[in-house]
């Protein structure tokens, strides 16, 4: 529920976008901008609160991020200038919903599962991005006729009403509740240590080995595609681009909510792949596709069929990205760097769907349209699927194991 509600509030931008700036005038570069710190705040602080679980735990984390994040959002109900929805929304719900990102899943993985932890893992990043997505019709019947107060409301208490189950709920360790971590064999044995950072400088040690490799760099810009052309453009801006062609923000966010539930199929479906398959040329064909559909899209009648049928598709495709690019920084980084490593990647992710939550907005305020907006995105997604093409047939890597 915890990373759930931190994706859903970063999300939240979307829906009150086109109220924001009905109700302040607004303009939509200004919005965007707001959106995009706090999309790259929420990846920047991932390897950090890493750090921080280590220092002074899980729980105590959880609660600075959710207390962070309700007084923020909270605060945002007075706000009057730009610079007020900068602060609020963008860096100090930033700052707090990076703590209790994805980060988290990997400590509680790490700290209470000894077996099934890919299991876990995947089920915790499927449901963040599918839950996030299914409760944004609701957030959007609550923005109709303009309104943006309700919505901010409503998220600025879902994350007060969760300080008190993780506060009384949580326990540190299994052995705080007289158990050991699933699967493990020896009832006192102590859980083994987070894979993450243990300190901010163990962090950066990390990142300075890792960048001497092209591995790294190449994971990093095809991330930056990734999350370019999933939570930073389609994420932030599809609702406000199916207004600009007449369609409710309701049904707008309905089509997010389809993408929500064919990305949790497409994500198992992309883990049970990259087990049997070569991470790459996987990698190839979700980024090839991706950046087809985008291209494709402002093309469309938008009806209700063209739309069902690209909100599946793009749904299945969503993350399907992350458990190749786990795979690969596994493979080239090793046990011991490769989470610590594959942080500082998704601190690409973030980048990208910063730069495509702003730069989507300029464009739209500068044309009238978003049509060059998902252009460029789609140009993006064809040419991340040709490195990895360029890098599959120049460098022969791990071998890849086959059943």
């Amino acid at each position: 529920m915890a990373l759930l509600v931190s994706a859903g509030l970063r999300s939240t931008t979307g829906v009150i976008m086109v109220p924001l700036e009905l109700h302040f005038g607004w303009d939509r570069a200004t919005i965007s901008f707001t959106a995009a710190l706090g999309i790259f705040l929420y990846g920047l602080v991932g390897p950090f609160a890493a750090a921080l679980m280590q220092s002074i735990g899980i729980r105590r984390t959880m609660l600075a991020g959710l207390g962070l994040m309700a007084a923020s959002t909270f605060a945002s109900l007075w706000m009057t200038q730009p610079w007020h929805y900068l602060l609020s929304w963008g860096v100090l719900s930033g700052i707090g919903s990076g703590a209790v990102a994805s980060v988290l899943g990997a400590a509680v993985v790490n700290r209470w599962f000894a077996t099934r932890q890919g299991l876990v893992m995947g089920m915790l990043s499927a449901s963040t991005a599918t839950g996030a997505l299914i409760f944004l019709p609701f957030l959007a019947w609550l923005s109709q006729g303009g309104a943006w107060k309700p919505v901010v409301l409503t998220v600025s208490l879902a994350c007060l009403a969760l300080i008190p189950f993780v506060a009384f709920c949580v326990p540190e360790h299994p052995g705080d509740v007289g158990t050991s971590r699933h699967g493990e064999i020896g009832g006192n044995a102590p859980g083994s240590p987070m894979k993450q950072a243990a300190t901010a400088s163990l962090a950066i040690a990390a990142l300075v080995r890792a960048a001497r490799k092209p591995m790294f760099w190449l994971l990093f810009g095809t991330f930056f595609v990734c999350g370019l052309t999933t939570n930073g453009l389609v994420g932030t801006h599809l609702i406000a681009f199916c207004g600009d062609h007449g369609i409710a923000p309701v049904k707008a966010a309905g089509l997010l909510s389809l993408m929500g539930l064919f990305d949790l199929v497409g994500t198992t479906a992309s883990g049970w792949l990259t087990d049997r398959y070569d991470p790459r040329r996987l990698l190839f064909v979700y980024y090839g596709l991706r950046g087809l559909s985008l291209i494709a899209l402002p093309f469309l009648d938008f009806g209700t069929a063209s739309l069902t049928v690209f909100a599946i598709f793009y749904g299945l495709d969503w993350i399907a990205t992350v458990p190749p690019t786990v795979k690969l920084a596994n493979l080239h980084f090793g046990e011991r760097d490769a989470p610590i490593v594959f942080g500082w990647i998704a601190v690409g992710h973030q980048l990208g769907a910063a730069a495509a939550a702003f730069g989507a907005g300029l464009i739209r305020e500068a044309t009238g349209s978003y049509l060059p907006a998902f252009v460029i995105a789609g140009g993006f997604g064809v040419l991340a699927a040709l490195f990895i093409l360029a890098m599959q047939s120049r460098q022969a890597g791990p071998a890849i194991a086959h059943p």
